[in-house]
């Protein structure tokens, strides 16, 4: 033990109360109102049958806000005693989220690469910001949520070996004993992997981390370039 009677284990390696839920679904709700912001063209009830075009507009973003209103009731703030179930449904949502996001960008893709002339210099830098956006609190939502298990399994202390090893895993002398990783963290690789394209501080070690962020940044890497290349020719 460390003076103060604080452990000498750091908190990652040993079981802790875990993280609020709130902060997740702060992510989860900026994440609903990026789709929500993107016009019909390039919104996902584009790939959903005639018959439901109609009502699409809304159904994507509001099966997500229905699934994280069914976590929040379900357990409001204690992530480390949540039922698999919910995992389930967080996993559901998250799925739910990368379908609409990937349509969205297939489309602007498509759009820019056949020169469609409705787009304007101004459309294709809003709307590929906010799918770019978007893809970042995707991306860092599902690492938070598979990192070692999930925040469940990670506050059990189920799995000693990380996904993603951080920083304050390999500094121990400088780290605080008590840091362990929140969603901030996660969106936080996420973003530098988009704008870097490679990791930087927060090295993947499973297979499917280094997969998960090849996709990342193969994802933000087109739509970065297509949508600055397409602004500047418009301006030009």
């Amino acid at each position: 033990m460390r003076p103060g009677g604080r452990s000498t284990v750091p908190a990652w390696l040993r079981e802790t109360a875990g993280e609020p839920r709130w902060q997740a679904m702060v992510a989860v709700g900026v994440m609903i109102a990026l789709q929500l912001r993107l016009p019909d063209a390039l919104s996902a009830q584009n790939a959903m049958p005639v018959g439901l075009q109609s009502s699409g507009r809304w159904l994507l973003p509001g099966l997500q806000a229905l699934l994280g209103v069914v976590l929040v009731v379900a357990n409001p703030r204690d992530i480390e005693h949540a039922s698999p179930g919910l995992r389930l449904v967080t996993l559901t949502l998250l799925g739910v989220a990368s379908l609409a996001n990937a349509i969205s960008a297939v489309t602007l893709v498509t759009a820019i690469v056949s020169g469609s002339p409705r787009l304007s210099a101004q459309e294709v830098l809003l709307d590929g910001g906010t799918i770019w956006l978007t893809n970042i609190l995707v991306f860092g939502l599902w690492y938070w949520e598979l990192d070692r298990g999930g925040p469940r399994a990670r506050a059990r202390a189920e799995r000693r070996h990380p996904d993603f090893l951080f920083p304050e895993m390999t500094n121990p002398d400088v780290a605080d004993p008590d840091w362990e990783p929140h969603v901030v963290d996660y969106l936080y690789v996420a973003f530098t992997n988009a704008t870097a394209f490679s990791p930087t501080d927060t090295v993947p070690f499973s297979r499917w981390s280094k997969l998960a962020m090849t996709l990342q940044s193969t994802v933000s890497l087109a739509v970065g370039a297509l949508v600055i290349a397409r602004a500047v020719n418009a301006l030009g």
